[in-house]
């Protein structure tokens, strides 16, 4: 005896060994043993062969119309063996009873399954909306396939062709038009990038990088809405001394201004003043809210996009001829070892003289160090400024910058490349970051020893993370680090200066340590700052293979980084180098430079020679050649 049975929905045939009440033990064509259960039993038969039984049901079946069963079957529920007995008019042999069933199985559109081998016809009016369903599938399926040999052939269909930035940044899997272009890629073997570039959509490889910044943050454009102007307080104290900044030429969001005078008693007094636009809004407003959503400024080779808005910052940046609201910090030094007598914070109005600028003040980076003098403004103000940084990183025992390489700026105008280097740990640099630390030191600290809640910035094991839990950063070498110095740019240091300015006002803090805003806020915050680095990277480096183009560079100093990975000595470009041998790391090299790829933003570099000793310490310095 043999059995029709089915199995995880297929239909299958197996000799019987041997019968129990429950199940049967089978032997399958293929000679495999197993146990069917008697409920999965559909038929038993004695002839054909199993094999020889399924392929003459498959070519019966094939016979069959479906449309014709389906009128033939009735409303009601029925048996597969009842319809082949009603269909063929007599006793259905084994193979018209399964080539039925299988016709049944194979059309699941026009019957339903009711139990092992019975089924029920569908609906005349479901039935009816399935079929057009079925039509509709494939007249989409054949635009599909009509697309997609357009794309092959270099030929953009309108339709994909309205949909080019959705395609490149956030498909949508469900529509015809992505499925197409994803299959005409696959059949190309190019990038999503590269066929829309082929096909004659992607021209602008600049826009292609900055749109992708752009679809991710900025989904519904990179303006403000509509706002309220913020409110200046009107009560606030003016300080008693003017204060300076020092920034790059390019900084318009001026967080901090410092000033330096002698007290009564000959000592020195140095003020820290921060901006403080939360004296202007609330939280939870819809400044506030911009904020929020935006977490940092994001910064781009000749292009930012603001955390705040442009009247905002104007209200609170401390700008040259203005008395701004500002969270300022006095620390009391002794004018002879530079050690800290006492500290005060205060709200107050700081009068700001002048907005130095790096460009112009740099000079006084090698003057300090021997001892010279340029004749600038404020300059005696900056030495002393200097020496005091100079103290406090001593006490602390860690550098505040990394001295190790060079720091680039990449400047962008009118579509011009300027690449500048600057030696990190200069006087200038450790002078602003020795401050900041110890402005962020020492308010994180204070609202630490009142049990107000903050986000700190935490180093432990080379890790770098935020807390709401006050711990010490081993890189700094401090026990309590919490970012406050960056208001206008940052809205982790925004969500602190409230914190502060609450306590030191006498008021409540907005936010306790489990506030599910302060918490979110903080999350969001790293996770949003993480992809804004990223994206600025991005744009650096294409914009350093711009540079190359630009001045046309055949060869190029390099340091080994690692094993066929070099960075290059002129511009923030790390450069993968297939032919580069075994070197060690900090080994400089000569690298020749190939074709430049700004859509994939990668440069052939082919390895050339490497540096002796000798030719090191002319290295810095040295023009790439063109």
């Amino acid at each position: 005896m043999q059995v029709l049975y089915e199995e995880s929905g297929d239909l299958r045939v197996a000799a019987v060994l041997a019968q129990s009440t429950a199940s049967y033990q089978v032997e399958t064509p293929h000679g495999r043993r197993i146990k069917v259960k008697t409920g999965n039993v559909l038929m038993h038969f004695e002839r054909p062969a199993a094999a020889e039984l399924m392929a003459q049901a498959q070519h019966y079946a094939e016979a069959l119309e479906t449309d014709f069963l389906w009128q033939c079957c009735g409303a009601g529920e029925f048996g597969f063996q009842e319809l082949a007995r009603d269909y063929v008019g007599h006793e259905p042999t084994p193979v018209e009873a399964a080539g039925l069933l299988m016709k049944l199985h194979s059309a699941p559109m026009y019957f339903y399954r009711r139990g092992r081998g019975r089924f029920q016809a569908a609906s005349e009016e479901t039935l009816k909306r399935a079929i057009a369903s079925l039509e509709k599938k494939r007249r989409t399926q054949a635009r599909i396939e009509t697309w997609t040999e357009q794309l092959a052939r270099a030929e953009c269909p309108d339709e994909i062709a309205a949909l080019k930035d959705e395609l490149l940044y956030a498909p949508d899997r469900n529509k015809p038009e992505t499925k197409a272009f994803e299959q005409a890629c696959k059949q190309t073997r190019l990038a999503p990038a590269r066929l829309l570039e082929r096909c004659g959509l992607l021209s602008d490889s600049y826009a292609y990088h900055l749109n992708a910044f752009l679809h991710e943050f900025f989904p519904h454009g990179a303006q403000f809405p509509p706002h309220a102007a913020p409110q200046l307080p009107e009560d606030l104290p003016l300080a008693e001394h003017a204060a300076f900044s020092l920034d790059d030429v390019g900084t318009t969001e001026i967080d901090d201004a410092f000033s330096v005078t002698r007290t009564a008693d000959g000592g020195l007094r140095i003020g820290v003043h921060i901006a403080a636009p939360v004296l202007g809004f609330e939280s939870g407003s819809p400044i506030d809210a911009f904020a929020r959503e935006r977490l940092s400024t994001a910064y781009m080779p000749g292009q930012k996009f603001t955390m705040l808005p442009a009247d905002v910052i104007e209200r609170f940046s401390l700008d040259h001829g203005t008395a701004q609201p500002a969270m300022s910090l006095y620390v009391d030094v002794s004018p002879e070892d530079f050690s800290v007598r006492g500290h005060t914070t205060r709200l107050e109005r700081v009068r700001i003289d002048a907005n130095l600028r790096h460009a112009q003040y740099d000079a006084l980076n090698v003057a300090f160090v021997d001892g010279s003098a340029c004749g600038l403004p404020f300059e005696d103000a900056l030495r002393t400024l200097w020496q005091f940084a100079c103290a406090l990183e001593a006490r602390r025992g860690r550098p505040a910058v990394n001295t190790g390489f060079d720091e680039f700026t990449v400047a962008v105008e009118n579509g011009r490349v300027e690449i500048h280097a600057r030696k990190r740990g200069a006087p200038l640099d450790k002078l602003v970051a020795e401050l900041m630390i110890l402005v962020n030191t020492t308010w994180g600290t204070l609202l630490a020893e009142r049990d107000i809640a903050a986000i700190y910035r935490v180093q432990s094991s080379g890790k770098v993370r935020l807390s709401v839990h006050p711990e010490a950063h081993e890189g700094l070498g401090v026990s309590c680090y919490a970012w406050m110095t960056s208001p206008l740019r940052r809205y982790v240091d925004l969500v602190n200066q409230r914190q502060l300015a609450a306590t030191l006002a006498g008021r409540r803090a907005p936010f306790g340590r489990s506030s599910d805003a302060l918490l979110s806020a903080m999350r969001a915050f790293e996770l949003t700052y993480a992809r804004y680095v990223d994206h600025q990277r991005a744009m650096e480096s294409y914009w350093c293979l711009r540079w190359l183009l630009q001045e046309q560079v055949e060869s190029v100093d390099a340091v080994v980084l690692r094993e066929r990975v070099a960075r290059l000595a002129v511009l923030p470009l790390t450069v993968a180098v297939p032919s580069l041998p075994d070197l060690e790391p900090g080994t400089r090299v000569r690298l020749g430079v190939g074709a430049v790829d700004l859509i994939e933003r990668t440069v052939a570099c082919t390895y050339r020679e490497t540096r002796d000793v000798e030719a090191d310490a002319a290295l810095d310095g040295a023009p790439a050649e063109a």
